[in-house]
């Protein structure tokens, strides 16, 4: 060959498989802003400040220069709310806050071609209605997982069987009453938990979908609602206040994530957690870009990080979550679990993902929409 064509030869070959590899190579190699903003769920972001070995922000920042910060919320409200007033990149929105971020043109839609590990999503969450409008993408999967019932096991020797522990006076294991000892979640969104017990317990109502309640449905779960506030020790949204009050006020049981059941059991707690017989609502979050990003070369190299099973292994296992990414579950996390097994990869099909309520549903045609779920449940939650 000769000589002087060898540049270009060479030039055109690693093109070629450039392209082989990444469909956007360029973009890739891009240099980024140097700043990068997330809201996160707590625990979703860790750079080892709390354990060392989980961490997968420091890796990140060397590699892309984009350095990380985080504004943790507690609630998709308190989500919403902080991608209302702006100044963020990125957030990791559950499926009850996604679709009013797209309708409220907070987010912006998704270029896949910039994210070469789009392809090793889960099929069950690459098109998920959740963030995907008129076949536009507009996040990319990150976690999901179950709502679980934590409960304390010196109370319970054995796993609470219904989360009527949570919704009905009873006396518990220990012969003690439940009053003052138990805890709901402070969202709106709570309200599917309370419809997804009628769907089980009073299948009269004809509940087909914890989300979609026509104005009967929704008022018997007003009901039953109002009548657990003498229940309730407190509504919780801050992970940290609620593991202090299983730990210190005599809360016994609660619905909760599993990274607060990690975190006790992480302290020598006696904690644990079940799914009860009428199953459980959970969570399938995605990380979305904000419509006025100023860093999103950042952003994308984020969004394709993120499905690194580097990121995905240790977070599954650090939050109790299951990554998005099938693959992961073979690699190795810090403390070496079982942790797709153990978090319940294969009960997708059982757990009914939070997703904003509407006017106009599948069910039934007609449904009570989330404004007035958040409406009715701040003046529940008051004691009216």
């Amino acid at each position: 060959m000769y000589e002087f064509l060898k540049p270009f030869v060479c030039t055109v070959v690693a093109v070629f498989f450039a392209s082989l590899f990444s469909v956007s190579p360029t973009f890739a190699a891009e240099k980024g802003e140097g700043h990068l903003s997330i809201i996160a769920w707590p625990g979703y972001i860790e750079r080892g400040d709390t354990d060392k070995t989980y961490d997968w922000v420091t890796e990140f920042e060397n590699s892309t220069g984009c350095q990380v910060t985080v504004k943790t919320a507690g609630t998709s409200d308190e989500m919403a709310s902080l991608m209302n007033k702006g100044g963020y990149d990125l957030v990791t929105a559950s499926g009850d806050a996604s679709l009013r971020l797209v309708a409220g043109k907070k987010v912006q839609p998704i270029d896949i071609t910039k994210i070469p590990s789009w392809r090793k999503v889960d099929k069950r969450l690459q098109n998920a209605p959740w963030h995907t409008v008129n076949g536009v993408h507009y996040g990319v999967p990150f976690q999901w997982g179950p709502n679980v019932l934590m409960y304390n096991t010196t109370v319970f020797p054995t796993p609470p069987v219904s989360w009527s522990v949570l919704f009905k006076p009873q006396t518990l294991p220990d012969g003690k009453s439940n009053k003052g000892r138990i805890q709901a979640y402070d969202g709106a969104i709570y309200l599917a938990d309370a419809a997804l017990y009628l769907m089980n317990t009073k299948p009269e109502l004809g509940i087909k979908d914890p989300y979609e309640l026509d104005e009967t449905q929704y008022q018997a779960v007003l009901e039953l609602l109002r009548q657990q506030h003498s229940l309730i020790h407190r509504y919780w949204h801050d992970y940290n206040v609620q593991m202090s009050d299983f730990k210190n006020e005599g809360v016994v049981a609660s619905g909760a994530w599993p990274f607060q059941v990690n975190m006790l059991q992480a302290e020598n707690q006696p904690i644990a957690s079940t799914i009860p017989r009428e199953g459980a609502t959970g969570w399938a979050d995605t990380t979305m870009l904000s419509a006025s990003s100023k860093n999103p070369v950042c952003a994308y190299k984020w969004l394709e990080w993120s499905l690194n099973d580097k990121v995905q292994a240790p977070l599954a296992e650090w939050f109790g979550s299951n990554p998005s990414v099938p693959a992961a579950c073979k690699a190795k996390a810090p403390g070496g679990s079982d942790f797709c097994a153990s978090n319940g990869f294969n009960q997708f099909s059982q757990i009914k993902f939070w997703k904003t309520p509407q006017s106009k549903c599948n069910s039934q045609g007609n449904c009570v929409p989330y404004s007035r779920w958040t409406q009715d449940y701040i003046a529940i939650m008051g004691g009216r």
